[in-house]
Parts: C-alpha cells; sequence; structure tokens
C-alpha cells in the first residue's frame, strides 16, 4: 500500500524528468531567498533608484530641455527607468554571479539536469522581475503624480525593458569574468554604470549634445534601449531611427552572448 502523498514508483524505474520551467522556477525561487537576505543589494535596488531620481530632478531644473520634447518630470522619470535596470539588473546580477561562483554553486548546478543557460537565467529572474516591478511602479507614478500622459505606444515600452534586461543580464555575466570577488564588484561595474548615465540619456538627453557626439553615443550598449523606452512612453523616432535602436540593442546581445560561451567561468577564481 503507498501513502496518499506518496506516489507509487516501479522498483528500477528512472526517475522523472524535470521540464525547463520547472528548473527555472525552482532556480528562481531559491535566489529570490538569497537576494532577500542580502540587505545591502535590497538597499541597491529598492532606495538608490529613488535617491538618484530625486537627484536628477535638482540637476534637470538647470538645464535647458527646449527642444528635447521631455519636461523636467519626463526627464527625471526617463532617467529613473534606466537608473534601475542598470542597478537591479546589471550591477545586482554581476555581485550574483561572482557570489555563487566563488561559493562553488554554479559549478554543482552543472553536474544535474540544468543547462549552463537555465542557470543564468534563473539566478537572473528574481532580479529581472523587481527590474521590470520598479519601472512598471515609475510609469504609474508619473502619470498619477507628475501630470505626464500614458504610455503612446505601450508594445515599444514594453520591448525596450525586455531588451534591456536581456542585455545587461548578459552583460552582467560578462563583468563577472573580470571580477575576482563581490566586492570588486562594485568597481567592474562602475565603468559601464557612468558611461550609461552620461552618454545614453539618462542624465542629459542625447538631444542637447553635439550631433557628432550625439552620433558616437548612440551605439554605446543602453542608448538603443533607452531610445526605445522613450518612444513607447512619450513618443518620437519612428521607422529607421527605432530599427536602428533595436538593432544596436540586439547587437550588444548578441556580443555578449559569444563572450559569455567563450569565456565565462564556472570554477571559483583561486
Amino acid at each position: 500500500m503507498t501513502s496518499a502523498t506518496t506516489p507509487a514508483t516501479t522498483p528500477g524505474a528512472a526517475p522523472a524528468r524535470t521540464t525547463a520551467v520547472s528548473r527555472l522556477t525552482a532556480l528562481g525561487r531559491a535566489e529570490l531567498s538569497l537576494l532577500a537576505r542580502n540587505r545591502t543589494a535590497i538597499f541597491v535596488a529598492l532606495l538608490m533608484p529613488a535617491a538618484m531620481i530625486m537627484a536628477m530632478k535638482s540637476a534637470f531644473e538647470k538645464v535647458d530641455l527646449d527642444g528635447t520634447g521631455l519636461s523636467v518630470a519626463g526627464a527625471t522619470l526617463m532617467g529613473g527607468v534606466g537608473t534601475v535596470l542598470i542597478q537591479a539588473v546589471y550591477m545586482n546580477l554581476a555581485a550574483a554571479y561572482v557570489a555563487r561562483r566563488e561559493e562553488l554553486v554554479l559549478k554543482r548546478l552543472r553536474t544535474g539536469e540544468v543547462t549552463d543557460g537555465e542557470i543564468l537565467a534563473g539566478t537572473a529572474l528574481p532580479a529581472a522581475a523587481l527590474a521590470l516591478a520598479q519601472s512598471a511602479v515609475i510609469v504609474v507614478a508619473g502619470i498619477a503624480f507628475f501630470g505626464l500622459g500614458a504610455p503612446e505606444r505601450p508594445e515599444l515600452l514594453v520591448a525596450g525593458l525586455l531588451l534591456g534586461v536581456v542585455l545587461l543580464t548578459v552583460l552582467a555575466a560578462v563583468t563577472s569574468v573580470i571580477t575576482r570577488t563581490v566586492q570588486t564588484a562594485q568597481l567592474t561595474t562602475l565603468p559601464l554604470f557612468l558611461v550609461s548615465m552620461m552618454g545614453s540619456g539618462l542624465f542629459i538627453p542625447l538631444d542637447i549634445f553635439p550631433d557628432r557626439l550625439a552620433a558616437v553615443c548612440a551605439y554605446l550598449p543602453l542608448t538603443g534601449v533607452m531610445t526605445l523606452v522613450r518612444a513607447g512612453w512619450f513618443g518620437g523616432p519612428e521607422g529607421t531611427s527605432l530599427l536602428g535602436a533595436a538593432s544596436t540593442g540586439l547587437v550588444w546581445t548578441a556580443l555578449a552572448v559569444f563572450a559569455v560561451q567563450r569565456w565565462f567561468r564556472w570554477d571559483p577564481r583561486r
């Protein structure tokens, strides 16, 4: 007689194989538990974007935004969305990949059914969900409290956010290759953070830049993402400009995927 809570099994039968969805769910749940215990990561992911938005609002009040098509509130909250993506996804995940590598978690996971891609994606799920939820809160707050309109093209806004999450997840994995410890992740993620903040339309709209400088900045990793987000929320470029923005983000994603496949480290750096 079998227990009511334990399914009967045939002696000698192979254990049931799990599905990709179940494996990703299990990895995501485990990573969420680890993230919830990391107070520093929670602080950076939840409170730092709010602090950055307040700082940016003060800065934008002193900047001439005429000709950009953005109000102070619009420019500030656009920057808030970009800040959430960088801090909640990129900076948080770079440290997480390093921590799991040095604790031998990644190495142990590779001995089971889970694939390499599922390991990296499962680790990223909580950070990605957090970033998307925060971005949604920023959009709702902009409409409810800052007098901004509803997204003009929601599909572009969602596409930009999803592209940003995927791109920054893979870039976080690339950055972990050159990062020895969780503490040094704060330094190795800084260059992309600063370059994106200054040159991808977060702190300073590219419309303000000289044409040649704006053309160069258009090829930075996060610029295409922010172009799609801005067009989706406030309207803006159409046709070939949006195609170019999406292509830039996809090319950077493809290059980062190649780098991960070629150089990602699964074993501790000792």
